[in-house]
This record gives C-alpha cells, structure tokens and sequence, in this order.
C-alpha cells in the first residue's frame, strides 16, 4: 500500500465503470471524487469500498470521524465512537441473586 501522493487517471465511459476500477483492488483506505454535482459525488461515494471518501476535497480529519479502511487496509476504525469497538469486547455476565 503505498502512502504518499498519488494521481492515477485512467480514460473511462460512464461513472459506473470508474466506480468499478476504483473498486477493483485489494485496498480501500481511502478515495476522492472530484465533481461538480454533489448529489452524484454522494451517490458515488456510496459506492466505493474506501473507509474514507473525501468529496471535492482531500485529507481531512477529525478526531470524531472514525478512520479505517476497507479490504486489506484495514483491521477495524480508528476515533471516532467507532474505535470503542475496536479496543472493547462484549461480555455478559449472569447471577443468581437468590
């Protein structure tokens, strides 16, 4: 996985098959969608299998959002409320009080 800037730019047909390259690889840390239709870069960004997906913007974070990726780029969320689930297990635990 390689951490650094990175522009790949590839010719396509229709925004179905630019959703289908971009999700065509082993790792979904994170994606931007560059447009001037919001209502289609929500749409688009639906459908990608990245932790992250950053609309007519880049790398920006926040300690509430939770951050992971998808695929083999990630093990889980990091911040966010998320993370609770990732440093917590479940238990239940019963008595007899009587």
């Amino acid at each position: 996985e390689i951490f650094g800037p990175v522009v790949c730019a590839e010719p396509f047909t229709d925004v179905e098959d630019v959703i289908a390259k971009a999700n065509d690889n082993i790792y979904g840390l994170a994606a931007a969608v560059w447009t001037k239709d919001l209502s289609k870069g929500h749409r688009i960004a639906a459908q990608l299998r990245a932790g992250t997906v950053w609309i007519n913007c880049h790398n920006v974070f926040d300690a509430s959002l939770p951050f992971g990726g998808y695929k083999q780029s990630g093990w889980g969320r990091e911040m966010g409320h998320e993370a609770l689930n990732l440093y917590t297990e479940v238990k239940s635990v019963c008595a007899k009080l009587a």
